[in-house]
Order: C-alpha cells, then sequence, then structure tokens
C-alpha cells in the first residue's frame, strides 16, 4: 500500500469549500440553458485509490462551466492536489490572463480571495457575466 500523509483538518475544509464551489458551478450549470458543468480530471488520489484508502471528500479536481452547443470552456475551476504544500483553488476565465486564487479562509470556512470571502453570490456575478458578454 502507498502512504499519504493523513489529512489535516486544514486540508479536509479545504477541500471540502472546493467541493462547495463544485456543487454551485452544477447549481449555475443547471440553471441556465447556455451553461454546461465539464468534469476535467480527477484527483491522482482518485486514480491510484486501489492502492490506498480514498480520503477526500470529492473526486474532481479540475472542472469547467462550458457552453453546450460547443463544449468551449468559458470558467475553469482547479484544486491543488493533496501533495501540494499551499493548497489554492484556481478559478479561470476561459481566454483571458486575469486569475482569481482563492485559499481557505483564516475560520477554516469557505475560501477567500485576499481577505475577500468568495461566496456564492461573487460565483455567481462573475460566472453571469462571463457568460452574458459572450
Amino acid at each position: 500500500m502507498v502512504d499519504a500523509p493523513p489529512l489535516t483538518d486544514r486540508d479536509r475544509a479545504f477541500y471540502d469549500a472546493w467541493a462547495e464551489l463544485l456543487a454551485w458551478s452544477r447549481a449555475f450549470a443547471e440553471g441556465r440553458d447556455d451553461a454546461a458543468f465539464v468534469k476535467l480530471a480527477d484527483f491522482p488520489d482518485y486514480i491510484y485509490r486501489m492502492e490506498r484508502d480514498y480520503d477526500l471528500p470529492v473526486i474532481v479536481m479540475s472542472a469547467s462551466l462550458a457552453r453546450p452547443s460547443n463544449r468551449q470552456p468559458v470558467l475553469m475551476l482547479t484544486a491543488s492536489p493533496r501533495r501540494a504544500v499551499f493548497k489554492e483553488v484556481v478559478v479561470h476565465p476561459f481566454e483571458s490572463h486575469v486569475y482569481r486564487h482563492l485559499k481557505l479562509a483564516e475560520d477554516g470556512k469557505g475560501l477567500v480571495e485576499g481577505r475577500r470571502r468568495f461566496d456564492r453570490e461573487r460565483f455567481e456575478a462573475l460566472a453571469n457575466a462571463l457568460f452574458d458578454e459572450r
């Protein structure tokens, strides 16, 4: 069996916040005809789960919100793998040089961009703006 360091409480909270962001993405896509949630990649831990127990609360490492007509990504989301020392979520509007780097809030509840909480309202405002402009 391959050894993996156990998840710390902060690591678990980070991946719980990531799972919440993915849930917002799925809900956003379900609420619009011009958006689709697309899984892009699984965590390596899930891929090699036969070698050890899988203990992350989510499987998806990378996903996008895309146009259903051509599967063209509009907004890409990626989380750091377990082995990363500094865990972050990258929110990347496709064809843009602007990236948002989110980390776990100091209180361990949700993600922040700098000191600003990245909540569902901010996520939906960003996604709506991207889908409405294209």
